[in-house]
Formats: C-alpha cells, sequence, structure tokens
C-alpha cells in the first residue's frame, strides 16, 4: 500500500483492510473563483463500489499588480503585470504628473483584452492567469522625478496600485547673446535670453 495521488488531492493510502482512516490532503492551491471537486471510488471483493467526492474551495476573487515600476528619463514602453482570477479587470488612473494615456486593451491569459470587458472563456474561474498592460512613457524633461498612479479594479471592486515613477531629465542652462549695447545714459535695455529646466542664479 502506498499514496494515492488523483488530480489534486493526495491520499495518505491507497488501500487497507478492517477499521481504518484514510487521510486526504490537497496537493496543490486551487487560485481559481470557483470551488473544485475530485471523485474517489472505494472498491472491495463482492461488493458494490462506493463514491465520494472531495471538493477544494476556490480562493475567491484575487488580483495583484507590481506595486512599482520605473521608467528611463528617456522616456520608453514600459509593461506593467500581474496575476488575477477576476472575469473581468478595469485599468484607471489615480494621481498623474507624467500625462500617461490608459490603453484600450490588455493581455489577460495571452488573450487582447478590452480595458473593463469581461474576459473571454473566463480563465480565472479555475486558475489565476496572467496579464500585462503596455504604456508608452515620455520623456522627462524636467529635473524632477514624475509619478503616475495606475490603478487595476477587479469584478468585485477591489482596487489595487502600481506607482509608475519617470526618472529625473538632465539639468540644461542656455543663455543667449545680449542683444545690442547699453547707452552710455541708461536710455535702453538689452535682452538676454535663458533657457533652463531648473533654477540659476547670477553673481
Amino acid at each position: 500500500m502506498g499514496q494515492l495521488v488523483k488530480g489534486f488531492v493526495t491520499l495518505d493510502k491507497d488501500g487497507g483492510s478492517g477499521n481504518d482512516t484514510v487521510t486526504a490532503s490537497a496537493n496543490s492551491n486551487n487560485t481559481g473563483r470557483v470551488a473544485r471537486q475530485v471523485n474517489l471510488t472505494f472498491s472491495a471483493v463482492n461488493v458494490t463500489p462506493v463514491d465520494r467526492t472531495l471538493i477544494q474551495k476556490g480562493k475567491g476573487e484575487a488580483t495583484a499588480i507590481q506595486s512599482a515600476a520605473a521608467a528611463q528619463k528617456e522616456g520608453q514602453t514600459l509593461t506593467l503585470t500581474g496575476t488575477s482570477n477576476s472575469r473581468q479587470l478595469t485599468f484607471s488612473k489615480g494621481t498623474d504628473n507624467i500625462g500617461l494615456t490608459i490603453p484600450a486593451t490588455y493581455l489577460a491569459n495571452t488573450v487582447q483584452t478590452n480595458n473593463g470587458a469581461m474576459i473571454a472563456g473566463d480563465p480565472g474561474a479555475t486558475a489565476e492567469y496572467p496579464f500585462a498592460i503596455q504604456f508608452t512613457v515620455p520623456a522627462n524633461t524636467g529635473v524632477d522625478p514624475l509619478t503616475c498612479q495606475i490603478v487595476v479594479t477587479d469584478e468585485g471592486g477591489n482596487a489595487y496600485t502600481c506607482v509608475i515613477t519617470l526618472a529625473a531629465g538632465d539639468a540644461y542652462l542656455t543663455v543667449g547673446q545680449p542683444s545690442g549695447e547699453l547707452n552710455w545714459d541708461g536710455s535702453n535695455t538689452v535682452t538676454i535670453s535663458v533657457q533652463t529646466n531648473t533654477t540659476y542664479t547670477i553673481s
């Protein structure tokens, strides 16, 4: 006699004799929303087999997205990833000083899905699935880092946030030539153009 593995269930024995007990345990997590079951048949010579069903509860609705992501100061295409077992995911923005646009579609279990739409085939009923959404992050022309909160909300209304941080751009200072000379009697002005993305001083 030895263990019996059947689906997600492991029994401590595959049979026995006399009065006995059989211990069942789950050998894998049920990351789907709905319960799953496995049927066991107990058989003995000259008796009718007895069927029993073991049920493993579902995880309940669960979604996770990476908590943070960094973008280069030059800008880039940035992909945020996570997992869920929800039938529907909706992406939106919280605070945003980068100026990102929420894409109309994302990948749910590798299938292109409209933002906020029901996911084809409902893969989350039986297991968690991966998702990915891609953003075009512009270059940062300022000297301070910028951030944007990306919020994913599942069908149950649970919201999860990822903060994208766009690295600070390089500081620059361009000073033009004076526009002429000052008159001896102070009757005119001269303009000097300054272009910068940071503070400057004159001494």
